[in-house]
């Protein structure tokens, strides 16, 4: 069980965001988190959407180099303690957290989302879903 996470590569100038954006708006595909890390020449825009196929597609088209990767998502309850224990968990499956960003999702006020990329998602996911913690796919991803 995994979301797919589209990593786009932008150049670190004025309007390369809105851009890259705008690309994605133009073709009705709906973003539902967006991470950006950036360096001194150019960037990392970590996004997760509701149609990967078509984002990636709209994307290669447009001329963005950017690659898919598996990542973990994992519906969090709304409540001071939710993120540590899911912290904790992971810890006790083995998975180091290389990164996570966090959204809200759809009509569900009490829940909040997170993604994290891990080495194993299979693993994590097992570990995490065992101890009561949901952990969300694509479809769920794409349905809010």
């Amino acid at each position: 069980m995994s979301v797919k996470q589209i990593s786009v590569f932008v150049e670190n100038k004025p309007g390369s965001m809105a851009a890259m954006t705008a690309v994605l708006a133009d073709h009705g595909i709906d973003m539902r988190a967006l991470s950006l890390a950036e360096t001194k020449d150019f960037g990392i825009v970590r996004i997760i959407v509701d149609d990967v196929f078509k984002a990636a597609t709209v994307l290669k088209d447009a001329g963005y180099v950017h690659t898919i990767t598996k990542v973990l998502g994992v519906m969090i309850p709304d409540a001071p303690g939710g993120l540590n224990k899911v912290l904790n968990l992971l810890g006790e499956t083995g998975a180091n957290v290389e990164y996570m960003y966090a959204f809200l999702g759809g009509k569900d006020s009490n829940h909040a989302y997170m993604i994290f990329r891990v080495e194993d998602v299979k693993t994590a996911a097992a570990g995490l879903a065992a101890k009561g913690i949901q952990v969300v796919d694509q479809d769920h991803i794409a349905a809010l």
